[in-house]
């Protein structure tokens, strides 16, 4: 790459990562409206770090996925080559921070994820098409010690402002795939959907076993919020079986269907939260 193709290169990816960082994953430009994290890795030779935004998609569980696909370029992108020689990683994901570990998927476990991602979003395969090289696809698996990572936020009210947005946006995409899909439900949305089930309810887990026992301990004033809270909680789990429901019949209109009610009962929910309890968990001491 010429010199100054590559600082023009470097100038944009610095522009990304400082908005992406600003604005808790959220960017404009040609990442707008798409799954974007920060990708750092040890340089392969240098041993220094180097941080990409890089698109990935969901894979339930612990992990995600991310394609080395370099828009199709012969050569494999050189974070690629900076997790070979170094798989530990750190992943942003505009509300946590957290390290992983790189696994580069083989077999019939990377063309099972491919299969997916093409399905989800053909401009994969263009990438494809436009090199000899076989496109690697990389599981991050996180490393977090029991818990969500380091949560960019700076303070507990904050926190739970970023967690709750990130799931609107999540849930934003989910419902403009389905609008979009072709009467069917593909294998990528299904895993979608199903990933920001698992996460919405290990955050009301979360709430329900930590964050709402401490608030009552501390504010008994509060004791009626937290109860409203957790029957909401009780409900919302109600509408995420009969979504995963839906998903298991493969239902493209049952899901639909479940995910408009999910969504208003969910931003109801979020946004009776954030009235609530900002104001008391960034009280002063």
């Amino acid at each position: 790459m010429p010199d100054d193709d590559n600082k023009k290169f470097i100038d944009f990816n610095q522009q990304v990562i400082d908005e992406f960082r600003a604005h808790h994953g959220r960017v404009g430009g040609p990442f707008e409206g798409g799954r974007l994290l920060l990708l750092t890795t040890t340089g392969a030779r240098t041993g220094t770090p180097h941080t990409n935004p890089v698109a990935y998609f969901p894979d339930g569980g612990e992990r995600v996925l991310v394609i080395a696909s370099a828009a199709g370029s012969p050569k494999h992108p050189d974070w690629y080559h900076n997790l070979l020689a170094h798989p530990r990683v750190t992943v942003e994901s505009g509300v946590f921070t957290y390290e992983a570990e790189a696994v580069v998927l083989a077999g019939q476990e990377r063309e099972q994820a491919w299969a997916r991602a093409v399905e989800a979003d053909p401009g994969w395969a263009e990438y494809q098409r436009k090199t000899e090289r076989v496109l690697p696809v990389v599981a991050l698996h996180a490393i977090t010690d029991g818990g969500p990572g380091k949560i960019n936020a700076s303070s507990p009210g904050e926190a739970i402002k970023v967690v709750h947005d990130a799931f609107r946006r999540e849930l934003s995409l989910i419902r403009k795939e389905l609008a979009a899909g072709d009467g069917t439900l593909g294998a990528q949305l299904r895993v979608n959907c199903l990933t920001f089930c698992q996460g919405l309810h290990n955050h009301h887990t979360g709430e329900d076993t930590m964050m709402f026992p401490f608030l009552a301990d501390r504010r008994p004033e509060a004791s009626p919020v937290l109860k409203r809270l957790s029957e909401e909680h009780e409900q919302i789990a109600v509408l995420v079986a009969e979504l995963r429901r839906a998903l298991a019949d493969k239902d493209p209109a049952a899901a639909r269907a479940e995910v408009e009610r999910l969504t208003l009962d969910l931003e109801a929910h979020l946004t009776y939260e954030e009235q609530e309890l900002i104001p008391l968990l960034d009280a002063p001491a």
